[in-house]
């Protein structure tokens, strides 16, 4: 019988370099307020939000991307070219069909392998685990992963449960070979039992078959996702830093999806992370950015100087679905 001779990649893959791209406008709680008839001092006290990203009505998810890959493409020190796959986690693309990764990699002047995941908050860690398996299994030697969201195109300024949360940004990193571990085992998983718990309010062939339908935004039952996230996305926390063969004393940096304050709190205390550690918390400026939200949080980190090249950081990702992901990484 005659076998492939497949070559393999290399053992280990890392993260080479990040980007952002933040929505032009700071949004105040004071903007938000009256429509939810809501104060300053409640939002603050409830997610730790202070202001929120938004970007221009003609900014699309599509420039985010461009702006934060193209960042990230230059401080992983490589060229466009050497891309040869680019995923593209967001939920708020407004075309089913072409995905945008291909578009941004057109935009970037390259005819990578490009396709769309939709895996909500989730989205990034995803993302960061099927460019970790590409490049190791041989499949692609750069992979870009961006994480991008224009959440307020979906926002009902009247709704109370999640409206006032949310903001417009990508983040993008290249993944490439290593030759030490720099990307530990991803634990992620489902449970699709809670998917109703953050959803969009109609399905678009609702919108078609009833003209009265209003235009769908997003909603979430509050209480039940905190008490999800807070509890329940700790053990999984811990799961990926068991499974990088570390412990919590090693790890430097904790950078959560940006969903709120409190649940960021409450997951630190979960874990028992030291107090060594720094935890990441740019939703207070720039809001609940979905998939956005964990390479934006890392890139203030470093501006703010509490990380450097080499750091390990547990970051996870966790929302509608209900999906999560978690992994330790080397920070570049």
């Amino acid at each position: 019988m005659t076998t492939l001779n497949i070559k393999r990649g290399p053992e280990f893959s890392r993260i080479l370099g990040l980007g952002v791209a933040r929505g032009e406008h700071a949004v105040p709680n004071d903007d938000l307020i009256e429509p939810i008839n809501s104060s300053d001092e409640w939002i603050r006290k409830m997610t730790g939000i202070a202001t929120r990203v938004r970007a221009d009505k003609d900014t699309s998810v599509l420039d985010l991307s461009e702006n934060a890959a193209r960042e990230a493409i230059a401080n992983a020190g490589i060229s466009a070219d050497e891309i040869d796959t680019v995923i593209l986690s967001t939920i708020t693309y407004p075309h089913m069909t072409p995905g945008g990764a291909p578009i941004v990699a057109d935009r970037l002047g390259i005819t990578a392998a490009a396709y769309d995941i939709s895996a909500a908050c989730a989205g990034y860690c995803y993302g960061i685990a099927q460019a970790d398996a590409f490049v190791r299994a041989g499949t692609a030697r750069n992979v870009l992963v961006i994480g991008a969201e224009k959440m307020s195109d979906y926002v009902d300024p009247t709704d109370r449960s999640i409206s006032y949360l949310l903001g417009d940004a990508a983040g993008a990193v290249v993944i490439g070979a290593s030759d030490t571990p720099g990307i530990g085992p991803t634990v992620w998983g489902s449970d699709g039992s809670g998917s109703r718990l953050i959803r969009q309010t109609a399905s678009w062939l609702e919108v078609r078959d009833n003209p009265e339908t209003p235009f769908p935004t997003l909603f979430q039952e509050g209480p039940s996702v905190f008490k999800w996230a807070s509890f329940k996305m700790a053990p999984i926390a811990l799961e990926a830093i068991e499974a990088a063969g570390v412990t919590p004393a090693d790890i430097k940096a904790f950078i959560p999806h940006q969903a709120n304050v409190r649940i960021i709190d409450q997951m630190v205390k979960q874990i028992g992370l030291p107090d060594t550690v720094v935890v990441g918390k740019d939703i207070v400026d720039s809001g609940n950015t979905s998939a956005a939200s964990i390479p934006l949080a890392t890139e203030r980190l470093y501006r703010d100087g509490q990380v450097k090249p080499g750091d390990l950081a547990l970051q996870i990702g966790f929302g509608a679905g209900l999906v999560y992901a978690a992994q330790v990484v080397v920070l570049p």
